[in-house]
């Protein structure tokens, strides 16, 4: 499978009053090469393995199989020690049908937030709500693999 994702910013809260759910994230990688991320990530009650190819653009290749959650937990413990991020997820529908994923991170992020709107073709044209900040789609240093090893928001 092909995941295309456009990744920005978010300057206020005005999305909050179109949230329509919510989940708790706790995702953790795997030391790997520059060749693309292994995840392990639990949402509420599930989890699941997620790998994901180097990224051309805003697409690359997306594999993601579930799990049990214990096991899930027993690869963060084993395996991702310090790679790990924890969030809450907010959905938001789009004006287009679609469904922008609003990311509130913890834990040493706290305060930090990302919008992430998946597209079925990389030219998608979409409405760009008000609350939408700088795009950073192509700065793979807010990529959560990224901000995982770095345990810090990167500076602008």
């Amino acid at each position: 499978m092909i995941e295309i994702e456009r990744k920005f910013l978010v300057k206020n809260d005005a999305w909050r009053k179109d949230a329509t759910s919510s989940t708790e994230i706790l995702q953790g990688y795997f030391d790997l090469a520059s060749s693309g991320s292994l995840r392990v990530r639990i949402i509420g009650d599930s989890a699941n393995l997620n790998i994901k190819g180097k990224a051309e653009g805003i697409a690359r290749k997306e594999f993601e199989y579930p799990i049990p959650v214990e096991e899930a937990k027993e690869l963060l413990a084993l395996f991702c020690k310090d790679r790990t991020i924890a969030k809450t997820r907010y959905f938001v529908p789009s004006a287009e049908g679609l469904v922008w994923e609003i990311d509130e991170y913890h834990g040493p992020f706290e305060g930090h937030y990302t919008a992430e709107l998946e597209i079925p073709a990389q030219d998608f044209a979409f409405l760009r709500p008000d609350w939408l900040g700088e795009e950073k789609s192509n700065d793979h240093r807010f990529a959560n693999a990224a901000l995982a090893y770095a345990q810090t928001w990167p500076s602008r």
